[in-house]
């Protein structure tokens, strides 16, 4: 059976990453091992075991930048949606969470676990989302059937298109994790079968074993 293929990447670590802001719609870089990252993908999808015929990105830097890098490997060229900006966080947008509780002593209550109900003023929830992402991520499906297509997005995106294809609901966003720079990919099937092969994977995960105790 026929089936379009998806690899959807998180971008780069960002600039600020140590600070642990909320950069949400904010345009931030990706810092040199971010550039390193999004090399690694270039050097894997651009293979020869990988037939990409297309990559998209965020418009925002973070996101677009790595998908350069790697559109310049397969002789593409990245095409910007600007539905797949990551989640638009209002009045925290730059802020870290104590920054934003100490300037909004009103939200102090708020935690992301909120967000499946509610949202940041000015921002948006995850529904929201969900509503943004989702019709856009269909035309991409639907405009390359039977092939497969890269697509370099956010974090929180990412976690809205597996939710979707795993039959999840939005309250299972924080359940996934996505480092900067992983891997994930889904086939999706021209009878509506969506199966999710790799998540959260890719040449850039090292990950550490658990100690048990």
């Amino acid at each position: 059976m026929k089936s379009t293929r998806l690899y959807i990447i998180r971008h780069g670590q960002v600039v600020d990453h140590h600070e642990f802001r909320y950069n949400g719609h904010s345009d931030v870089d990706i810092t040199p091992l971010g550039v390193e990252q999004m090399n690694r993908l270039a050097e894997m999808l651009g293979d020869g075991a990988h037939p990409v015929k297309a990559v998209y990105s965020s418009d925002l830097q973070r996101a677009y930048k790595g998908a350069g890098i790697i559109a310049s490997r397969l002789g593409l060229t990245p095409e910007r949606v600007d539905a797949f900006r990551e989640l638009h966080l209002g009045r925290w947008e730059g802020l870290t969470r104590d920054e934003a509780v100490e300037k909004f002593p009103d939200e102090a209550h708020f935690t992301f676990l909120d967000l499946g109900k509610d949202k940041i003023k000015g921002g948006e929830s995850l529904p929201e989302l969900r509503e943004r992402v989702l019709p856009a991520l269909e035309d991409i499906i639907e405009s390359n059937r039977g092939k497969a297509v890269c697509l370099v997005l956010h974090g929180g995106v990412n976690r809205v298109i597996l939710c979707e294809a795993m039959g999840l609901g939005i309250e299972n966003f924080f359940r996934i994790e996505q480092d900067y720079g992983c891997l994930n990919v889904i086939d999706y099937f021209d009878d509506g079968i969506k199966v999710v092969k790799l998540l959260n994977g890719g040449p850039n995960q090292d990950f550490k074993p658990v100690k048990l105790y």
